[in-house]
């Protein structure tokens, strides 16, 4: 099948009744989960970026209440979805802001159990790599983003 760019595919919506755009929005949604999650988010919780986070924070706490600690293995796993949960809650907004306090409450959240895997290289790596697209991504926000966030990651690394 044939894909066509994003600037043909804007010259074709421009054309459409908006009937017809809302039939193509609904099909889009139905097609694919993270199609609807992004849908769901432009159309109800764009309005309130700090629900927004809170919500997503929320769910990265539960997860880790409810992460499976018997085996190192389905640990590992289970961080790593827990972070690619945080990472698409971020690209549905868009905000460096929320991505940054979004990846801030992971890690704080996966020091807090750094018992199970203070030995574990691969955890360690994930957590280090994390903490340095904190820093590379707040060092292209505000001056004051910039402080709050520089002490955040210092509370983190210390």
């Amino acid at each position: 099948m044939e894909t066509s760019s994003i600037a043909e595919i804007k010259k074709e919506l421009q054309q459409l009744h908006p009937k017809e755009l809302i039939e193509i929005c609904l099909r889009l949604a139905k097609f694919k989960k993270t199609n609807k999650e992004l849908a769901h988010y432009l159309l109800f919780e764009v309005q309130n970026e700090e629900e927004y986070i809170r919500k997503a924070k929320e769910e990265i706490s539960s997860r880790f209440i409810e992460m499976p600690t018997n085996s190192l293995f389905f640990t590992t796993k289970y961080i790593r979805k827990t972070l690619r949960i945080a990472k698409l809650y971020a690209q549905y907004s868009k905000l460096p802001q929320t991505e940054i306090e979004l990846l801030i409450h992971f890690c704080s959240e996966l020091k807090q159990y750094k018992h199970y895997w203070k030995k574990y290289q691969a955890i360690e790596n994930l957590f280090d790599r994390q903490i340095e697209k904190i820093i590379k991504d707040s060092s292209k926000l505000h001056e004051d983003l910039q402080y709050d966030y520089k002490k955040q990651l210092e509370n983190l690394t210390a």
